[in-house]
């Protein structure tokens, strides 16, 4: 009997995480002392201005970096739809996402450097559990992610 509720339990959570997914709406700042294998990166200035409705996610970044200033534009159907973005290098690439409890993955996926080839990029977001840290791990299959983090504005 303690098993079956705790298992309803469960499925009660999982729905309602599945229902709610997290709203990462707000100005994000880049926090380079939280992030992991950024690299050069770790010297830009970079701000993540997220808006966020049921069926679309839009990310607007603001960096610079060795003094160049660059606006970039994402936009994430939430809906599990296909859309076309350019990565933040410019690459063209087509972009799906879906939920993954409370966390958005999307699988970026674009040309290759060799004719006919295909480069398949994961981008996870989740937030903290008090909502004051928005995480971005960035990975390719067999490499080290890139785990860009922002604190709430």
């Amino acid at each position: 009997m303690m098993r079956r509720i705790a298992l309803l339990f469960l499925a009660v959570v999982f729905t309602a995480v599945a229902a709610n997914p997290p709203d990462f709406s707000g100005t994000w700042v880049f926090n380079a002392g939280k992030s992991k294998n950024v690299g050069m990166m770790a010297s830009a200035e970079y701000t993540s201005v997220i808006t966020q409705t049921a069926k679309v996610l839009s990310v607007t970044d603001l960096t610079v970096f060795n003094g160049q200033k660059q606006t970039h534009e994402t936009r994430y159907d939430l809906s599990g739809a296909t859309v076309s973005n350019d990565s933040p290098m410019g690459e063209k690439s087509q972009t799906s996402s879906h939920w993954s409890g409370n966390k958005l993955v999307t699988s970026w996926e674009s040309e290759g450097a060799v004719a006919g080839t295909k480069v398949v990029r994961t981008e996870t977001r989740y937030l903290s559990d008090d909502g004051k840290t928005l995480f971005l791990e960035s990975a390719r299959a067999g490499k080290e992610p890139m785990v860009i983090v922002f604190d709430r504005k």
